[in-house]
């Protein structure tokens, strides 16, 4: 019982006691690089991924000879790739567009 008093009488000290720290706007404009570096990366591979199902989707829909079934899977393929896609790139857009704002409102940047 007196442990758990001590641990938490110390824990409000440094609590109170703590002095405030304040990001740099070099540090944030590191952080902010880095993150739009991450997310063109994933956009170019994600687009690259998209590319390679409309490839095998089209492959497969030139080649079902007119099999439904495999007709309807390819379909599916090229219609699953192109939402994939426009659901990267719509992030993308939006990233960036919160990116300028967030630099407009905070003042990143030099």
């Amino acid at each position: 019982m007196k442990k758990a008093i001590i641990l938490q009488s110390a824990l409000l000290t440094s609590l109170i006691v703590a002095s405030p720290v304040y990001a740099q706007a070099a540090d944030v404009t590191k952080i902010q690089t880095f993150i739009q570096s991450i997310i063109q990366i994933a956009t170019t591979l994600g687009g690259l991924v998209a590319t390679g199902f409309f490839i095998w989707g089209g492959y497969g829909y030139i080649t079902s000879s007119g099999n439904p079934e495999s007709l309807d899977r390819s379909k599916k393929t090229i219609l699953y790739s192109a939402v994939g896609l426009a659901i990267v790139l719509g992030a993308f857009v939006f990233s960036n567009i919160v990116t300028q704002l967030a630099t407009g409102a905070f003042g990143g940047g030099n």
